[in-house]
């Protein structure tokens, strides 16, 4: 009798795909087996040819909707081997602990099925926060090793009641290994104070609607809770966890009609909120949308999510309003996960606490989505989409471990020919997120099975995650900031023709030594030469200046010859004598410093409380503005084409033009200047792919103008989507960048 042997990659643990490979096989009268091994599904199938074809085809074509097969490997077999098993189609159990493991399962946001379930009074899970099935429910943030069986996971501590035990070991239920099934009986449970079970969701609920600040324990952490509504909860939200600007994501009941009346939403962004991921999504909110004014001052976009997990859904049903849910961690610090400490640190924030006793293995921030373009791109990835896997153009010849930059923090690690991306671990500013970053390094390679020979840095010898690298004792090879965001675009998109590549960025150290940020390279990974850049500015302050963007406004108006506005600079004339006379002073081409001080000469933004938050306020208050010339463009001695951005300061000081169009006018310079630098690099080097790349592509007004611009040129054009275009996506591009050079 014809057999063979299968192996199934990509995520297919955790996601009901043994379950489907077992039902299939009976439904084709195959014999044999399946089971999970290093991160992969194996499979012995014996059959007809015509059977065996069939199962084969539809292993991927009819897979379970949360799964990602790849077919690794599909090879004749001897039938007739010890290991083929009985006369029928059995699960085995799984092999494989210690290898090189693969395609570890994202959390998964509750399925229709489990939702059904939940709200139906007759189900012995009515109500249940903690439900789940093979299609939904926690994965990454419960798993302690692969392969997926529930002895490695967070759930190992609960034993399964009878009933559990009943579904989880019958092929036609739903729940046929569900590593996390659990129930009322025999499951995690959540507590308020001294309620239990569902008395502790309604005093949550009603300490929501008394206007108390609750923390809730969820799927990879605490959030802060309060109503949405109340512009006096959301300020004095703000006071206690002294974040006074920054947005607040908004959790919305999955009610259509009130999404409609708060945001504006198409399809295809309302399919993204109600995807297994569950990300919060920036969309645009609308006016008298009910909402309290200071979730996102001054910002046209507000973050929107539904509920990750089934106690969130219960909360905010029962609420049946918005509720504000923003990480309950006090600014620059880890995800609480533990409900003693979550009590300590947030003492003086949280009123009261809605912890439960389901331990989590691993802190995950939300992700963040904004569609730019027509197409959902990835500007923070966590929660639901993490950790990332992808293909590498290449085989390593060693595992590597990439460490990215200093904000944003993301860990790549690769071996052989994948790459795995860390979640978000936010900035490295702090002790606490430094030792979170060095547990993640450490979790990543325990995890997959392997230990990193070689470590990749940003070249910046003053990052923490560099200082780390350069402790670990392994060989460090260090990639120049804005070559690795390059490479990033480049590699997420693969092909090997030439690109030029606008890295548009905060800051960066280049390889002459200079802070760069508004560099155009031009090349492939491994082989980038900047060809443009925009004019540089000299900057009095070292990191304070992204802080305060006052610096960046007066030094545009001393650049041009001209005083500053009034108001703008703080008194007594210290500010310009420094910066006349060179004291702690430093020359960048970043362009977000020239969007900080386009912010500041506009009034939006002198000092910022939050990262980006000047050319955030630029981008929303930008109106309708007719169409502007580029820069002008000079080459300098070293041939590299330079934008001068001196003509824009006088029109950001025009106030007889409104700030609206002022905002536009500066927006609309910036994209018609790299419209004409693309163009001089096509004629000269005949290019014809572009990539955006760097965080100043997360604006959607910018992005989409120079988008449009180039494709109208003929220009392919390439933004990046599952990978962030701003500092999370720099260990992935430094993975690329290291690959190619070998």
């Amino acid at each position: 009798m014809p057999a063979r042997r299968i192996e199934i990659g990509g995520v297919v643990q955790g996601v009901g795909f043994r379950p489907f490979v077992y039902r299939l096989a009976r439904e084709l009268g195959l014999r044999g087996w399946v089971r999970n091994g290093a991160g992969i599904v194996e499979i012995l199938a014996a059959g007809s040819e015509v059977a065996l074809a069939e199962f084969a085809e539809a292993l991927i074509a009819q897979a379970p909707g949360a799964a990602q097969p790849v077919l690794l490997a599909n090879m004749e077999a001897n039938v007739e081997a010890p290991d083929c098993g009985a006369e029928d189609f059995s699960i085995l159990d799984s092999v494989g602990a210690g290898a090189a493991m693969r395609g570890l399962p994202p959390d998964l946001a509750p399925c229709d099925d489990c939702l059904r379930e939940l709200a139906d009074p007759a189900d012995r899970r009515y109500r249940y926060p903690f439900i789940n099935c093979t299609q939904c429910g926690p994965r990454y943030s419960l798993i302690h090793a692969l392969p997926y069986d529930r002895a490695n996971t967070a759930m190992a501590g609960f034993a399964m009641c009878a009933g559990c035990a009943t579904e989880y070991a019958d092929p036609g239920n739903r729940r046929f290994h569900a590593e996390p099934v659990a129930c009322p009986d025999c499951g995690p449970r959540c507590w308020f104070g001294e309620a239990g079970g569902e008395a502790a969701l309604g005093a949550c609920v009603t300490a929501l609607r008394a206007g108390k600040i609750v923390a809730v324990k969820g799927v990879g952490g605490y959030h802060l809770f309060c109503d949405a509504g109340s512009e006096t909860g959301v300020r004095e939200l703000r006071r206690r966890k002294r974040r006074p600007d920054k947005p607040l994501a908004v959790l919305f009941p999955d009610v259509a009609a009130l999404l409609a009346e708060c945001v504006d939403l198409d399809a295809a962004g309302l399919a993204v909120l109600r995807g297994v991921e569950r990300p919060i999504l920036l969309a645009p909110r609308r006016a008298g949308a009910g909402l309290a004014d200071s979730i996102a001052p001054g910002l046209g976009d507000i973050g929107v999510m539904l509920a990750d997990s089934p106690l969130h859904h219960l909360l905010v049903e029962d609420f049946g309003r918005p509720l504000v849910a923003t990480s309950a961690n006090r600014s620059g610090a880890p995800m609480l996960i533990d409900p003693a400490k979550a009590e300590r640190e947030l003492v003086g924030i949280a009123d009261a606490f809605l912890h439960h006793d389901r331990p989590i293995a691993r802190a995950v921030d939300d992700s963040v989505l904004r569609v730019i373009d027509g197409a959902p791109r990835v500007m923070r990835g966590g929660r639901g989409m993490s950790p990332v896997e992808l293909r590498l153009p290449f085989t390593l010849a060693e595992p590597v471990l990439a460490v990215g930059g200093q904000m944003k923090s993301t860990i790549a690690l690769g071996f052989e020919d994948r790459v795995v991306i860390s979640p978000h671990l936010g900035d490295l500013d702090n002790p606490e997120a430094c030792a979170a970053f060095a547990r993640m390094a450490a979790d990543l390679q325990g995890l997959y099975g392997v230990r990193a020979r070689v470590i990749l840095s940003d070249a910046h010898p003053g990052y923490a995650s560099t200082q780390w690298a350069r402790r670990q004792g392994c060989e460090v090879v260090p990639v120049w900031h804005h070559y690795a965001h390059a490479s990033a675009v480049a590699g997420e998109f693969g092909g090997d023709a030439p690109m030029l590549v606008f890295t548009w960025d905060g800051v960066g150290l280049g390889p002459d030594g200079a802070l760069w940020g508004g560099e155009v390279l031009l090349g492939r990974p491994g082989a980038w030469q900047a060809v443009a850049r925009l004019r540089r500015m000299r900057l009095q302050g070292g990191d304070v200046v992204a802080r305060e963007p006052w610096r960046s406004g007066a030094a545009l108006c001393w650049h041009a010859g001209m005083a500053a506005p009034e108001g703008l600079l703080p008194p007594g004339g210290m500010a310009l004598a420094a910066w006349v006379a060179g004291v702690n002073c430093h020359e960048s081409s970043a362009a977000g410093r020239l969007f900080d001080g386009a912010a500041a000469l506009l009034g939006l933004c002198k000092t910022a409380s939050y990262e980006g938050q000047g050319p955030a306020l630029l981008e929303a208050c930008a109106g309708a503005g007719e169409p502007v010339p580029g820069l002008p463009l000079r080459v300098d001695a070293a041939g590299v084409l330079e934008a001068d951005w001196g003509p824009l300061v006088p029109m950001l000081l025009d106030e007889s033009l409104s700030v609206a169009l002022r905002a536009a006018r500066f927006h609309g310079a910036l994209a018609a200047t790299a419209r004409e630098i693309s163009r001089a690099m096509r004629d000269v080097h005949g290019v014809e792919i572009v990539g955006l790349a760097g965080g100043v592509f997360q604006n959607r007004l910018l992005a989409e103008t120079v988008l449009g611009m180039l494709r109208a040129d003929g220009l392919s054009v390439r933004l990046g989507r599952q990978i962030p275009c701003n500092d999370a996506g720099l260990s992935f591009g430094q993975m690329i960048e290291f690959g190619a050079r070998k």
